[in-house]
């Protein structure tokens, strides 16, 4: 394998001009770029990322750790990341955190110990100063969820406002009696949105009743026993929390007519029958950007100011708020109750 010494003297240039041109330096003289271009083809040159460790102390290498690699939103996020990575000449690792805080140290730091350039990170934990050591070294990026005791950069979306506009929706299309179904309000992202949702109601002046509130949706048994507790209260609609529970949800209400949101869209929600509106988070844009986060902090490491960026969401209206018959049903039984 040829090394950047052997480039340079047969482009006759110095080793760091071989490295500004290989990583298109723009300040590089035409002629030197075209005859050390020929060099690099010529002898077939690839970096040496092992030796490129050596010298630099880490890989070029960016750790991504999720709850679940498999849920779509955190997928997206990947993939993005591993896209802007890859067109910047580094590779991504991914591991799956799971739903377990008392995993996720020994997973991350298990993920760190590859000396790596950089991570990204949507945790588990309410305490994240265990990164702080690693913090100091390389740039920890989080999103979907921000940062607690521990100074980094985060991207999250506005979570609160996203559930209050799912939950606005639905009293718009005139349902009084809405569920919220989700899986575990400790993970703040679901916490906010229950808020979201709380204020939705409180400020129509309808009663966000502990009743109707049903979690432990996040498998299909979960999201089965939730929906038998919330069917009990007579809803007219529901807003899920997450696109997890509302995948679990959705074979179980195909025979229903309850009118539902979710927080977050999934592959096939819009071919569903009704097509489900949701709540779009926009994963890829935050795994692009968190990648290019990390890129721009091993670029200027001497930037103190770590930043909170919270995104817009929007939402993406289908037609499965527009069923009437439940509504009608409920108010029906809300009527007699007053009776």
């Amino acid at each position: 394998m040829a090394t950047m010494r052997e480039v340079a003297a047969l482009a006759r240039v110095s080793a760091k001009t071989v490295s500004r041109v290989f990583n298109n330096h723009p300040y590089v003289a035409p002629e030197t770029k075209e005859r050390v271009e020929s060099a690099l083809r010529e002898l077939n040159y690839v970096p040496n990322s092992i030796a490129t460790t050596f010298r630099t102390g880490r890989a070029p290498v960016i750790g991504v750790a999720v709850p679940d690699i498999v849920d779509p939103f955190f997928a997206l996020i990947a993939r993005a990341a591993e896209t802007l990575a890859g067109a910047q000449g580094m590779s991504v690792v991914i591991t799956s955190i799971g739903d377990d805080p008392a995993r996720e140290i020994d997973v991350v730091q298990a993920l760190l110990s590859q000396a790596l350039s950089g991570l990204i990170i949507a945790p588990v934990v309410s305490d994240h100063s265990y990164l702080a050591a690693w913090a100091s070294r390389m740039p920890i990026v989080f999103v979907d969820r921000q940062p607690i005791r521990l100074s980094a950069d985060s991207f999250i979306e506005d979570d609160l406002a996203g559930a209050h506009l799912a939950t606005t929706h639905l009293i718009e299309h005139g349902h009084r009696r809405i569920g919220f179904i989700g899986d575990d309000i400790s993970v703040p992202t679901a916490a906010a949105r229950l808020a979201g949702y709380r204020a939705a109601l409180a400020d129509a002046a309808l009663d966000p009743s502990d009743e109707l509130v049903a979690l432990g949706a996040g498998n299909r048994a979960g999201a089965a026993t939730a929906l038998a507790e919330l069917e009990r209260d007579s809803p007219s609609a529901l807003f899920c929390a997450d696109a997890r529970s509302a995948i679990n949800l959705v074979p179980l209400v195909r025979s229903s007519d309850l009118a539902i949101t979710s927080y977050g869209d999934f592959p096939l929600a819009d071919m569903l029958s009704p097509a489900l509106t949701v709540i779009d988070q926009d994963p890829s844009r935050l795994g692009t950007l968190a990648a290019q986060r990390v890129l721009d902090r091993l670029d200027r490491p001497k930037g103190r100011f770590r930043r909170r960026t919270v995104l817009p969401v929007t939402l993406i209206e289908r037609e499965s708020c527009a069923i009437t018959s439940r509504l009608t049903r409920s108010n029906v039984l809300q009527a007699n109750r007053a009776r």
